[in-house]
C-alpha cells in the first residue's frame, strides 16, 4: 500500500524542478517499463498491480492496486506497472556521427518523437539548449516508447559547443539549399530549430550548411513542417 508520502513524491516528479533535485523520472506501461528495465539506465523503484506481479518478481516490486497506480499515474488510462529510474549522469560527447542538435523544441510530442527517429536512424546522440523541453517530461518518455533508453541526452550551451566544434554544421531554414542538392556528411551536427520561430539567429550565425526541404509548387498556403517530420526526412538523407 501507498503511503501518503509516497504518493506525494511520486506524484511530484511531474515537475521538472523536483526531477532535478531528485534526479529522478517517472516509465509508465508495460511495453516502455521493458524497455527501461532491459537498458542500462538504473531502475529506483518499482509499482505494479498484482496480476502482473510474476513478471517483475527479480525487480522486487511494490504491489499496489489499481486505484493507488491511478493517483500517481500521468497516463490517461493506467497502465499495470509504473517505474521510477534514475537520471543518467552525461556522457563526453563523441565528435563521430551526426549529432542532432535541438535549439529551444517547446513540444514534448515532438522532442519525444524525434528522440524515437534518431533511435530508428542509429543517432546516438542529441545536444539541447537549456529552453528546449525536459526529454524526462513524462509525454517525452511515453512519446519516445522507449527510445530515450538508447539515446544519449544533454542540456547545455549549443551556441558555445557549435563554437567550439570541429565538425561541419548543418541547419534546417526556410530559406536553404534543398537538402537533395547538398552533399551530406555523417560525421556532422545537424540543428533543429522551435516550432514557431526556428533556429535562433546567435546559432544559426554558425551553420555553414542551411539546408530546406523543398515544397511542392502548388503548395502555397504552407509555410512550414512540423519540426518532427522535418527531422524524420533530413535524417533520412543524412542516413543514405
Amino acid at each position: 500500500m501507498l503511503s501518503k508520502n509516497q504518493t506525494k513524491f511520486i506524484t511530484s516528479l511531474g515537475k521538472k524542478k523536483y526531477r532535478n533535485e531528485s534526479q529522478l523520472f517517472i516509465v509508465e506501461g508495460v511495453k516502455v517499463v521493458q524497455e527501461f528495465l532491459l537498458s542500462a539506465i538504473e531502475l529506483d523503484s518499482l509499482f505494479c498491480t498484482e496480476d502482473v506481479e510474476a513478471s517483475y518478481l527479480e525487480y522486487h516490486p511494490e504491489i499496489i492496486t489499481e486505484k493507488e497506480l491511478s493517483k500517481i499515474s500521468n497516463l490517461s488510462s493506467s497502465n499495470k506497472v509504473l517505474g521510477i529510474f534514475k537520471i543518467p549522469k552525461p556522457k563526453k560527447i563523441k565528435a563521430k556521427g551526426l549529432i542532432l542538435a535541438l535549439d529551444n523544441i517547446n513540444d514534448p510530442g515532438n522532442l519525444g518523437t524525434i528522440i524515437r527517429l534518431c533511435d530508428w536512424f542509429g543517432i546516438k546522440q542529441i545536444v539541447c539548449t537549456p529552453k528546449t523541453v525536459d526529454a524526462y517530461n513524462s509525454k517525452v518518455v511515453q512519446s519516445s516508447m522507449g527510445s530515450l533508453s538508447r539515446i544519449s541526452i544533454q542540456y547545455l550551451d549549443v551556441e558555445k559547443f557549435l563554437k567550439e566544434t570541429s565538425l561541419p554544421i548543418y541547419g534546417a531554414v526556410m530559406d536553404g539549399k534543398p537538402i537533395h542538392t547538398v552533399k551530406t556528411n555523417q560525421n556532422s551536427i545537424l540543428v533543429m530549430g522551435s516550432e514557431s520561430h526556428g533556429i535562433s539567429n546567435n546559432i544559426i550565425d554558425l551553420i555553414l550548411h542551411k539546408i530546406t526541404i523543398p515544397k511542392h509548387k502548388a503548395s502555397v498556403e504552407i509555410d512550414s513542417l512540423n519540426v518532427a517530420t522535418a527531422t524524420a526526412i533530413l535524417l533520412y538523407e543524412f542516413s543514405m
